[in-house]
């Protein structure tokens, strides 16, 4: 393909538009790490992919890539029924269809990913240990960030509220490396009522606070003298061991009164330095790394 102005490639530029991801029902899926981890999915889990677009010389450089794309490309697509169309282009042609200053070659379309509520809770669904909430989180790479870092944390589920920045724009896919198909994600939620629901599971919802009356650290500790069958003075306010679900807020605003009501404690990351505060993304990494150190952990001595 080379003509940059076919319908074709207006169609996929399209897709770096909120209206126009809606309308498709698709994403796009930018650079060799993505689209790798797409075609795995596509070919391990269920077919997800519509398109894939690469140049020549992405073709020659990414060997196992089209080891992938020739095995994906005997199987039907989810809605047309029809294999998943491929096409070398030219780096022109791919630099128009790409939201991205740098595609590297390679981009991908894909059908959306999201589960419903009910996929999330009974007998055959996902029952999740740990849960990352973004509360209004509207930065594009902060959603993306904290989605690959649950992804890595072994988090068995990321949601959003209404509000939130759409996982599917290309700069949060791009954040994310690949995660996006690791982790089942699901946006819009009520935050109150999934709450609810999550917390007759036995999960617990705990809120990442700068200025929670909870610290991290002592939940922390606690854990670890748990698992050492340590006995404490005071029972702490939490069992981070327990099933849990996170909540992270706004950057600029962080958790409203009555986003912080639905949590059953309101926890801080210590700083000891003189940072006034910390990035949500990052904030969310040190919380879910905690919680997972101590669910696994406890997991291991049961």
């Amino acid at each position: 393909m080379e003509n940059p102005h076919a319908d074709r490639v207006k169609d996929i530029a399209n897709l770096a538009s909120r209206r126009g991801r809606a309308k498709k029902n698709q994403f796009l899926v930018e650079g060799p790490q993505a689209v790798r981890e797409a075609l795995k999915f596509h070919l391990d889990e269920r077919p997800i992919l519509d398109a894939v677009y690469i140049t020549e010389a992405a073709f020659d450089r990414h060997e196992d890539i089209v080891d992938l794309l020739e095995a994906a490309h005997g199987t039907p697509t989810p809605e047309q029924g029809r294999k998943v169309f491929m096409r070398m282009v030219t780096e022109e042609v791919l630099d128009s269809m790409a939201e991205s200053v740098t595609p590297q070659g390679i981009i991908a379309v894909s059908f959306k990913l999201d589960i419903t509520e009910a996929d999330i809770f009974g007998a055959d669904a996902i029952n999740p240990r740990l849960i990352a909430v973004l509360t209004r989180v509207q930065d594009p790479g902060n959603a993306g960030t904290i989605l690959r870092v649950a992804d890595a944390a072994g988090a068995d589920l990321v949601l959003t509220t209404k509000g939130s920045v759409d996982l599917y724009n290309p700069k949060t896919v791009r954040s994310t490396v690949g995660s996006i198909f690791h982790v089942p994600i699901l946006q819009g939620i009520d935050l109150e009522e999934f709450a609810e629901d999550a917390k007759a599971q036995g999960i617990g919802v705990l809120a990442a606070d700068g200025y929670g009356n909870v610290s991290l650290d002592d939940l922390a500790d606690a854990a670890v003298a748990q698992r050492l069958g340590i006995e404490l003075e005071r029972k702490p306010k939490f069992d981070l061991a327990q099933r849990t679900m996170w909540l992270f807020g706004n950057e600029a605003q962080g958790l409203t009164r009555e986003e912080k009501a639905v949590a059953q404690a309101k926890v801080a990351v210590p700083v000891h330095g003189s940072a006034e505060s910390l990035n949500v993304s990052t904030a969310a990494a040190i919380c879910l790394y905690a919680s997972a150190r101590a669910i696994n952990s406890g997991s291991a001595h049961e």
